[in-house]
């Protein structure tokens, strides 16, 4: 998805339990990006934002998002003023970025908007939620309501998360 030369904007935006409009567009790796006429709104690729994190990194309208390759720790630093940072999943199968948000939100105290962004499922959504992703860009060719009920299909946890450090009562203390 973020790999193309064009610049991606779809509309199957989750956030805040709702489906709203995504005005976030995502510039692709191979995309030419100049400061001097940035607009606003865009999720710039990590190497993309690092080049220019000086003039960025109090930015309110500029995020970054990561591949699946790239490691959030360069962002360690800088990622409080950051308003969105996403992580792709460029395919189903590749869970780093569960690895990725968990650390954004536990290890760097990221309190920002952390968006899941690529091969978005309605089946994945408790999970992304539970590691500490905020929004979510639904597939263009998935339902986003069925996603939407998605993050809610568990009643009870039997670990700890990022979406909730201090369970009340774990799952298996119940028994």
């Amino acid at each position: 998805m973020p790999n193309s030369s064009n610049s991606i904007k779809p509309s199957n935006l989750i956030k805040d339990q709702q489906i709203i409009d995504n005005p976030w567009q995502i510039i692709a790796k191979d995309a030419e990006f100049s400061i001097e006429t940035a607009g606003d709104h865009l999720l710039l690729p990590l190497a993309t934002w690092l080049q220019h994190a000086e003039q960025l990194k109090n930015s309110k309208t500029i995020g970054v998002w990561l591949d699946s390759d790239e490691s959030p720790e360069p962002l360690q630093a800088l990622c409080q003023s950051i308003p969105v940072i996403a992580i792709n999943f460029p395919v189903f199968a590749d869970g780093r970025g569960y690895s990725y948000a968990r650390t954004l939100r536990d290890y760097y105290a990221y309190t920002g908007d952390l968006r899941a962004i690529g091969d978005v499922l309605h089946d994945q959504m408790y999970f992304y939620k539970r590691c500490g992703f905020s929004s979510y860009l639904i597939r263009e060719d998935a339902n986003a309501e069925k996603a939407l009920a998605g993050l809610n299909d568990f009643s009870a946890n039997y670990q700890v998360g990022s979406d909730q450090a201090n369970p009340d009562t774990p799952i298996f203390q119940k028994r």
